[in-house]
């Protein structure tokens, strides 16, 4: 196993107010040993895009419940583009229909979860998606 420290970013983007799930994943990250920036509810794609950069993370986790997923993770997708940071993967979690999950994944999100996923699989994936491996996700 690799010895560096992966650096996550959690944001909450939109107008979501609930945010106990990004807070138990980031938990579990840092419980893992990955350095974990929260940025806190109500981020804008560009304040999420610039704390990326800012932060110099490996991995952005999105979590939305607000149904506002397929306007805002583009979004941020194209300004992590914008900004150089291709290399930086993306995870989302929360109500993320069916029918939207295989569109996201074509526009470069790594791992998407719903309600109930295990945090030991979250951070597998994201262990194995920065140093090299595929995700088993949804």
């Amino acid at each position: 196993m690799n010895d560096r420290k992966i650096r996550v970013l959690v944001a909450k983007p939109g107008l979501d107010g609930h945010d106990r799930g990004a807070k138990v994943v980031a938990r579990a990250l840092r419980d893992a040993g990955m350095e974990v920036i929260y940025t806190g509810l109500r981020q804008t794609p560009e304040m999420i895009a610039e704390s990326a950069l800012q932060e110099d993370v490996d991995v952005v986790g999105l979590s939305i419940l607000s149904g506002a997923h397929m306007a805002l993770v583009p979004r941020i997708l194209d300004l992590l583009k914008a900004n150089g940071q291709d290399q930086v993967k993306v995870f989302l979690g929360g109500i993320i229909p069916d029918e939207d999950v295989l569109k996201l994944k074509e526009l470069g999100v790594v791992g998407i979860y719903g309600p109930g996923t295990l945090t030991d699989d979250i951070v597998r994936d994201v262990r194995m998606v920065v140093f090299g491996d595929s995700v088993h996700s949804t």
